[in-house]
């Protein structure tokens, strides 16, 4: 037996009683005639005390030679502390060590083992294994845990199944690039890893399992931020015979447990809000409703005078900064500034200044008097003592740049409180989007995506304006989850994969499985899937899915402490029938 209590649970009713720990040794500090020496394992943190008085001299010896992370097992007595530490549930006692047997000793790490270390993120990603013994990382894994749990006891308490589907999968087109693995049995051909079980669990409610969900690993051959890995966490789920209602009351309840359970926080209304609306309000698709400052679109009090800037616009729109007329000139320019950086990608701004005594001063008062201004403030709701802020420009460039201006005045008016909660639902999508480039159209979802009902007949005259039977959850300006009503006959499928641009042999090659299966009495059926990783994040407080992942990817997709990706071995390759061809 290494141990028979753990290094958190050792208190003053253990006085006298004999013990045995395990664990790694946080610090020691050596006083030449005693030691005192913290072992730490996951649960917490016990001192122990060597003197020489009552040790031997060979053990006093190796106490003072153990080294930071050194992997040991003691045994030896309770006993009360001289000097208490309140901070700690063991610091009322210290254990009186009469035997010490070293079990590995440790490199001196590369950085110090405590809540705040001195380590930066490239060098604790490479050390990761050592990074995972620092309170903030075990506890943020253990919190992943706790979420994770009660989402299987609230969905198998609902009725839901919990069914494995396929890694290895068919490559289709679902928005993102795939990640691809040669089979060497199938010489030439290729598996793909799921960018989403989305046929899957349609094909399950085909099969008659009304009711399924799985906690599944998703990959994407993508852009990586903050908030995205090339691998990631879904909690996936399907119903069927059900309407878009029952899917939303079904996962407003799980969301309402997780807040309850988890955070302590009773939440009763999760307002709605329609796709255009929330573009037209806050310039983004997943508003954070925390707080205000929506948007005031100016064209028509703002177009009327000389101002070209303004009268070429196609949208000129502007929010109110709660208390922002009390900014210096120098920190307006900052704002100037900030908006014109690249990843925003703004020409400038536009700000006017709203008194006190009911009067405004504006950055382009040579063209607009004060009855003008009087009208931008009542068309953002600004206030005396506020700040309005002004873009124009292209409407959707426009709308995501105020987009990005609004959630960094919050960020810096500490109005995105991370104890707070806003749940939204966002409704009634584009049910296509053009596309530019290729110059047709794309699913905004995906391609299973059902239109809203009675709108079938506008995708022959209007495809652009027909709306979509689905929904997203946002929590605190994030998408949290986002689902659909699926199409569950062949004839609305093939229409639908029409208007995609597939051919009718691209889509029986791409998707002949699930077309066949519809003509087998498929249900009414549709879902949701939660991202696992930003969901615990958020509820966690934190805006970084990296620091809920046990072992996470850089944000070139590189784990920099295996080092993969990697090159193979010649051997491998003619194996796979595979041949390099890299551009220099």
């Amino acid at each position: 037996m290494y141990r028979s209590h753990n290094c958190g649970e050792l208190n003053a009713s253990h006085i006298n009683k004999e013990v045995t720990l395990a664990g790694w040794v946080q610090k020691s500090r050596d006083k030449g005639f005693i030691v005192w020496v913290d072992l730490r394992d996951r649960y917490g943190i016990t001192q122990l005390v060597f003197d020489e008085e009552r040790t031997s001299k060979d053990m006093m010896e190796q106490a003072q030679n153990l080294g930071r992370e050194f992997v040991i097992q003691v045994k030896g007595t309770v006993i009360e502390r001289a000097s208490k530490n309140p901070n700690i549930p063991t610091g009322d006692i210290e254990i009186l060590v009469s035997e010490l047997n070293i079990l590995n000793e440790a490199k001196l790490p590369p950085f110090t083992i405590e809540d705040k270390t001195d380590g930066g993120e490239d060098l604790r990603m490479k050390y990761r294994y050592l990074d995972i013994r620092r309170n903030p990382v075990k506890n943020n894994l253990i919190f992943r845990h706790k979420v994770t749990q009660e989402v299987r006891n609230y969905l198998s308490k609902e009725g839901f199944i919990e069914v494995e589907t396929p890694y290895l999968i068919k490559s289709t087109p679902e928005g993102a690039r795939d990640f691809v693995v040669p089979s060497r049995m199938n010489e030439g051909q290729f598996y793909a890893l799921p960018q989403s079980p989305q046929t899957f669990k349609q094909l399950l409610m085909v099969g008659g399992m009304d009711k399924y969900f799985q906690i599944v690993k998703c990959f994407r051959d993508e852009d990586l931020r903050a908030d995205r890995q090339p691998e990631f966490t879904q909690i996936d789920c399907e119903m069927a015979f059900i309407e878009q209602e029952d899917i939303l009351n079904a996962f407003e309840g799980l969301t309402r447990h997780l807040l309850k359970e988890v955070k302590g926080i009773e939440i009763d209304k999760f307002p709605r809000m329609q796709y255009d609306d929330a573009m037209r309000l806050y310039g983004n698709d997943k508003p954070d409703i925390r707080f205000g400052m929506q948007f005031g679109e100016l064209n028509d009090v703002a177009q009327h005078k000389d101002f070209g800037v303004f009268n070429s616009a196609e949208l000129v729109v502007g929010i109110a900064v709660p208390g922002g007329n009390a900014y210096t000139r120098k920190e307006i320019d900052q704002l100037i500034d900030w908006v014109k950086r690249p990843q925003v990608g703004a020409l400038g701004m536009v700000y006017c200044r709203c008194n006190e005594d009911g009067t405004f001063k504006s950055s382009v008062d040579k063209f607009y008097d004060n009855d003008d201004l009087s009208k931008w403030a009542e068309v953002t709701g600004a206030k005396a003592g506020d700040l309005i802020c002004v873009l124009s420009g292209d409407k959707n460039k426009v709308r995501a740049q105020l987009s990005a201006l609004r959630m960094e005045l919050a960020e810096r008016l500490g109005l995105r409180n991370p104890e707070e909660f806003a749940p939204l639902w966002v409704m009634d999508f584009p049910l296509l989007e053009w596309d530019e480039e290729t110059e047709r159209y794309h699913a905004m979802h995906h391609p299973f995506t059902s239109p809203k009902p009675g709108q079938l007949e506008l995708l022959k005259t209007n495809p652009g304006d027909v709306k979509a039977n689905a929904y997203d959850l946002v929590l605190n300006g994030n998408e949290i989850g986002g689902g659909s009503i699926r199409i569950h006959d062949k004839e609305t499928q093939s229409l639908m994969f029409d208007y995609l641009g597939f051919t009718p042999e691209e889509a029986k090659a791409q998707f002949g499985f699930l077309m066949d299966a519809f003509q087998y009495g498929a249900p009414p059926h549709g879902g949701l899937a939660f991202g696992l990783d930003r969901l615990v994040s958020i509820l966690g407080g934190q805006e970084t899915i990296r620091d809920f992942i046990a072992f996470p990817k850089n944000n070139s997709g590189r784990d920099v402490m295996i080092d993969a990706p990697a090159p193979i071995d010649d051997a491998q390759l003619t194996e796979l029938s595979l041949q390099l061809n890299i551009k220099q």
